[in-house]
């Protein structure tokens, strides 16, 4: 019979981990003292545990969602202009928060994850260090190219006159903060790195309570508050992640959680630093190939005027609520799976994988097919114009029935961010990008309308998902390589599909 060790993690559920016998007949855990927490990600039930973990982040997920859906109900307000200017400077937003979260934020919490897992907490905790130092300084980078780079660019999406105006205002105010949303997206992934869902998701909660009254208040005008229109609407989306970075921090450096940095800024390494951006630089290419091409498809749409480009941006945001819906599910899933390869469980870490992967595909492609179905119901939440509303309803009835394959090759991306072996993920995604937009070039030219760019736009998913199934089922998403000098915990040598 298995002897067993009982004990309860911070939420009061009961942990079970094995036990054996020393060579000298005393009992011990099979596994390196560790945290309970940590402890959990390696034995409890996958299914359990990922609903468990995943409940608070797709909450956090969808009320980060819904306030930004009220921020745009409110500038939908202020006219046409604003929407599509609004619309136009969103992929570019999104692009600095699946980078920072999804992207180096994956790579930040991947390296915790497997660090913790090998039972390393000190090495671990000197990882929130270096993590902060690339937060600021990708912070300010993403500052400056937007200064500078921004207005040429928001031309090229289609923006002119009342648009562009719209455009400048708000992206001016949203990414001069830029360093904010860094440095929030990037203390969230260390919390996450160490199991810890529910931190990063009351931080949200508490501050989307703030956010909701004060966007308007800051748009409109409302009391001593002056009325700033839509740069008000951005300067209350900086200041819900400056006081949610100050709260991370907080977390952090007051020893209360799994890890335990010092006090003072240690002298930073190379290593630590590799071991985040080799994943997270790969990751980020893949979500710049994401937002790539639906900056992109923007630009051939806006060829038929700012309400064509609000429809589509307007139905595209459903596609963007998919990925904070699925990383609220990806998040755990590279938790687990990081952790379980730092402790050498390889089969678990497969499981994981595969288990998130099936949960995500249904559940995007459940939201798919019921937008399909039913646009209206999306896109009358944001306006009444008939070239939106027709413009939105295309997208939706060509692009949503293939949701499913995003979501399914997104969880594996998650996955493989956990294990550490993001190339075929990234493969997948730069084929997407081509099959979309190659498509897109040659529809633009052979099929009048936006039709055949959502075509191409739904090809594209179909291309991710396969791809990634394929590397997945054939072993070759999860090749294990051999230990490298001075990485932080690797994941162990070994086939993950025996």
């Amino acid at each position: 019979m298995t002897r067993s060790f009982t004990g309860r993690d911070e939420a009061g559920d009961p942990v079970t981990a094995p036990l054996k016998a020393s060579p000298s007949g005393e009992v011990v855990h099979d596994r390196p003292a560790m945290d309970i927490r940590t402890r959990r990600l390696l034995d409890a039930p996958i299914l359990p545990l990922m609903a468990r973990m995943a409940a608070p982040n797709i909450l956090v997920m969808l009320v980060q969602t819904s306030v930004g859906l009220i921020e745009t109900y409110f500038v939908a307000a202020l006219g046409t202009d604003a929407l599509a200017g609004m619309a136009i400077v969103f992929p570019v937003v999104m692009l600095v928060q699946m980078i920072s979260a999804g992207g180096i934020g994956g790579g930040i919490q991947s390296a915790v994850a497997r660090t913790l897992g090998a039972g390393r907490p000190v090495p671990a905790g000197l990882l929130a260090w270096h993590a902060l130092g690339i937060a600021l300084g990708l912070g300010l980078v993403t500052t400056l190219l937007a200064l500078t780079l921004g207005p040429p660019l928001y031309a090229l999406m289609g923006g002119s006159g009342g648009s562009l105006a719209a455009a400048t205002a708000y992206a001016e105010v949203v990414l001069g903060g830029a360093v904010l949303i860094w440095l929030f997206n990037a203390l969230s992934a260390v919390i996450r790195g160490t199991g810890n869902m529910g931190l990063p998701a009351a931080v949200t909660c508490a501050g989307a309570l703030v956010l909701i009254p004060l966007s308007p208040a800051l748009i409109f005008g409302w009391g001593p508050l002056p009325a700033l229109g839509i740069a008000g609407g951005g300067l209350a989306f900086v200041a819900y992640y400056a006081v949610g970075s100050a709260v991370f921090a907080a977390y952090l450096w007051s020893g209360r959680g799994v890890l335990a940095p010092s006090r003072r800024p240690p002298r930073l390494t190379w290593a630590p630093s590799r071991e985040i951006l080799r994943i997270g630089a790969l990751s980020g290419i893949a979500t710049v190939t994401s937002n790539v091409t639906v900056i992109a498809a923007t630009a051939f749409v806006g060829a038929a005027g700012p309400a064509t480009v609000a429809g589509y941006g307007t139905g595209a945001r459903l596609e963007y609520l998919l990925v904070p819906l699925v990383f609220g599910l990806g998040s755990p899933i590279a938790a687990i799976v990081g952790t379980a390869l730092g402790a050498g469980d390889h089969a678990r870490a497969r499981r994981a994988a595969l288990t998130g992967a099936v949960v995500a595909g249904l559940l995007t492609e459940a939201i798919g097919l019921t937008a399909a179905l039913h646009p209206a119901a999306w896109l009358g939440l944001f306006g009444s114009d008939p070239a939106m509303l027709a413009s939105g309803a295309l997208y939706l009835r060509i692009v949503g029935p293939f949701y499913g394959f995003f979501g399914f090759a997104l969880a594996l991306y998650f996955a493989a961010q956990g294990a550490g072996r993001v190339g075929w993920p990234v493969a997948a995604s730069l084929l997407r990008m081509g099959v979309a937009l190659g498509g897109a070039w040659i529809a633009a030219a052979a099929v009048p309308g936006p039709g055949g760019t959502f075509a191409a736009l739904a090809a594209g998913f179909v291309a991710m998902g396969l791809v990634n199934a394929f590397a997945f089922t054939t072993g070759r998403m999860f090749r294990i390589e051999a230990p490298r000098r001075g990485a932080l915990a690797p994941a162990p040598a070994g086939g993950l599909g025996r």
